[in-house]
């Protein structure tokens, strides 16, 4: 029994209640990021670890959290998470640090996150809050491949640098829709 609520928890986000196809969250960085797949890619792992380890946090202090203050010591682990997201991304990754700074610290104000943290973090066990972010964050991020996939291979006719349609001025045949690329 316990092993089907585990899988529950972590799989329903993914592919019955998708927080994007269906609870339509996190929209914005959804569009925003997916012009190339490496940016897709990082945010969709950036979003999957802050959800997972905000929810686990939240959830192994949440006897202690005055419910006047629940929303900000909501936020202030999630921005310490994302600060140190953005760190690692700074330190391992300059150019890909630079390109996203933006959207990384928008990860705080994610509905994602904060709804995970105060939706089933307060009302559950560390360990089953942070399947549910983790669940969640997956469920984010296939839908953010997807939309990263076509964006990048119809608007450039490329996937990571390699082409998969060979553009008119490589003396193939397609003519890449840039508009794809651009962000909102």
């Amino acid at each position: 029994m316990a092993k089907s609520k585990t899988a529950d928890v972590l799989l329903t986000p993914i592919f019955s209640n998708n927080p994007i196809a269906l609870q339509v969250l996190g929209i914005c960085s959804a569009l925003a990021v997916t012009s190339k797949m490496e940016t897709t890619i990082i945010m969709a792992v950036a979003v999957t670890l802050v959800t997972g380890f905000s929810s686990a946090a939240v959830a192994a202090i949440r006897d202690w959290i005055p419910n006047s203050i629940r929303i900000i010591v909501q936020m202030t682990i999630i921005a310490s998470l994302v600060i140190m997201v953005d760190q690692f991304l700074k330190a391992y990754l300059p150019d890909v640090a630079k390109t996203m700074s933006v959207f990384v610290g928008l990860i705080i104000t994610n509905c994602i996150v904060m709804g995970r943290a105060e939706g089933y973090a307060m009302k559950n066990g560390a360990w089953m809050s942070f399947l549910d972010g983790i669940g969640n964050g997956l469920g984010y991020s296939v839908l953010l491949v997807i939309i990263g996939v076509f964006r990048e291979l119809f608007g450039s006719g490329k996937i990571y640098g390699i082409s998969i349609l060979p553009s008119v001025n490589e003396g193939g045949w397609y003519v890449p829709n840039g508009l794809l690329l651009l962000p909102p």
